[in-house]
């Protein structure tokens, strides 16, 4: 059964661990996380964006999809479906759909108008007993079409949508979705350490985990980071995989061409992708 994602995110900010959001795109991505997260007794979070939403024939395809693998793979670890970069609508799309959690991105509205937005979805979040995350300063980088350039959020403003009774806050910190280019200037700690300390318990997301250094992921979690969001990694090491069994005949040799094995190496890759940050992230065992 799907869980909101506030329980998982409350043990983890209090140990001192980051839960992962690994973004879904189809079946075998699906399969692959939470295949990973029941064999290292990981809690995780499956997050759509809205392209891949429309991408996997909506929202409720989704959730039939995820609530089928939850039973018929026997997941027991705490699994949560999250929204990810929802507009209003979008948002108000996956609560009918059955999405555990969502995330409203009302950091493009004035503030006002994101505050008023926020706490109606708060409300409804609350009244059905999910996880709600909202986005205070753009996280730079593509997602979905949609470019920032990887600014750092106002503390205050930060206070202000936490104290709206949102369940977990991103808050932008020099980080931004996708590959990080050479002049990169690195995580602002100093902007992390400020968020904390007008958030005090809440628990803090890092959009963009690709490509951020351990050290620095390390000392994100250290300062109240509870969930870091993965995706553009788990898609390179996929094609990685993929190109390498077609780059050696293997589509040609018998039924190679079967999508069952077409798509087995890139599968197997996401699943190594997946360990490697859980066991980064600190979340193997937390289940």
């Amino acid at each position: 059964m799907l869980v909101s994602a506030e329980e998982m995110l409350t043990k983890a900010k209090a140990g001192k661990y980051a839960v992962g959001q690994f973004n879904i795109n189809n079946l075998e991505w699906t399969k692959a996380i939470l295949q990973t997260a029941q064999e290292l007794n990981s809690p995780v979070i499956l997050g759509v964006s809205e392209g891949a939403g429309k991408y996997m024939c909506g929202y409720k395809t989704v959730v039939g999809m995820v609530n089928g693998m939850l039973e018929e793979l026997n997941i027991t670890v705490p699994v949560a479906l999250h929204l990810d970069h929802g507009s209003y609508e979008g948002a108000k799309a996956c609560i009918e759909a059955g999405f555990s959690s969502i995330m409203f991105d009302g950091s493009h509205y004035p503030i006002e108008e994101n505050v008023a937005k926020t706490k109606e979805l708060v409300a409804i979040c609350k009244e059905k007993g999910m996880s709600i995350e909202a986005e205070v300063g753009s996280i730079g980088g593509e997602e979905d079409g949609v470019v920032g350039a990887g600014e750092c959020a106002d503390p205050e403003e930060c206070k202000m949508i936490a104290d709206l009774g949102v369940t977990m806050l991103a808050a932008g910190i020099g980080n931004i979705h996708g590959k990080y280019p050479e002049n990169w200037a690195g995580l602002s700690f100093e902007t992390l350490d400020a968020v904390q300390q007008k958030t005090g318990a809440m628990p803090l997301v890092l959009h963009g985990g690709t490509g951020i250094p351990a050290d620095m992921i390390q000392k994100a979690i250290s300062l109240g980071v509870s969930k870091i969001n993965v995706n553009t990694e788990c898609q390179l090491s996929f094609q990685e995989a993929t190109r390498k069994y077609i780059e050696a005949g293997k589509d040609l040799e018998g039924k190679g061409f079967d999508p069952r094995k077409l798509l087995a190496p890139g599968t197997e890759a996401i699943k190594q992708t997946v360990k490697e940050k859980m066991e980064l992230f600190g979340s193997v065992g937390k289940a």
